[in-house]
């Protein structure tokens, strides 16, 4: 009896490891992704700090070329390629803390980039719960990615998916933030916390979002299948006993 006792201690604690492990493999990957996300903006940022310091330089050139700038002149250019570089440089931070700002113009791969940006850096003002399916969410991201990047942004299905990264969800996390803590944990008329409804809202949004990708790889599936079947039809049978194709 006592060593049954054990066994099932051991049995639950490994249970837990393993979801533990596995929790915080979905977040070290989400780091991954928002570390490679971050160090692109840092050398497209570069990049355009670059340009505009050569622009003054270049404009200081041609102005000195027809009358004398002195060194006021030359600290004006210099003050100005500074502010020049602190705009550029603090740009991209004011974008990557906000929501997705989602245009019909971008492309749905990018757009699942944002969102999965978004989920990172808001995961931990969330409770315990909500972070375990914001993890949730953030370990079908790739997949997504992968699925939607080859659909048109028009497609019903991206349109669902769109509306959910875009708005409904990250209209949820924003609004549960809001609310003061001392009213998160308070019922509402149907006994229900604001926690369990963000938790429930999550959860719902990530079984949205996994029937998308599953019925978008289907229709993959599906089109490969057909296209299969076409050309064993078309060029598997043979013209004869040498088993040359038809021409």
């Amino acid at each position: 009896m006592s060593t049954d006792k054990v066994e099932r201690a051991i049995a639950r604690f490994d249970r837990v490891t393993q979801s533990l492990d596995a929790r915080d493999g979905t977040s070290r990957d989400a780091a991954r992704r928002e570390r490679q996300r971050l160090n692109a903006g840092f050398g497209r940022t570069a990049g355009r700090v670059g340009i505009a310091i050569a622009a003054v330089g270049i404009l200081t050139i041609f102005v000195g070329l027809f009358m004398p700038i002195g060194m006021f002149g030359f600290l004006a250019a210099v003050a100005l390629a500074v502010g020049l570089a602190a705009l550029l440089i603090a740009m991209p931070v004011r974008d990557a803390i906000a929501p997705p700002n989602v245009g019909a113009d971008l492309p749905n791969g990018p757009m699942v980039e944002r969102f999965d940006s978004y989920l990172f850096r808001s995961r931990r003002a969330l409770p315990a719960p909500a972070q375990t399916e914001v993890d949730k969410i953030s370990a079908m991201l790739p997949r997504l990615k992968e699925t939607l990047a080859r659909v048109e942004s028009l497609d019903p299905a991206a349109q669902d998916a769109r509306r959910l990264m875009s708005l409904h969800l990250p209209g949820l996390i924003d609004r549960y933030v809001h609310v003061p803590a001392a009213y998160r944990d308070q019922a509402d008329g149907e006994g229900v916390s604001l926690e369990q409804r963000l938790v429930d809202g999550l959860a719902a949004g990530r079984g949205k979002l996994e029937e998308v990708a599953d019925n978008l790889a289907k229709s993959d599936v599906a089109a490969f299948e057909t296209q299969g079947r076409f050309i064993k039809a078309r060029y598997g049978e043979s013209d004869g006993p040498t088993g040359t194709p038809p021409q």
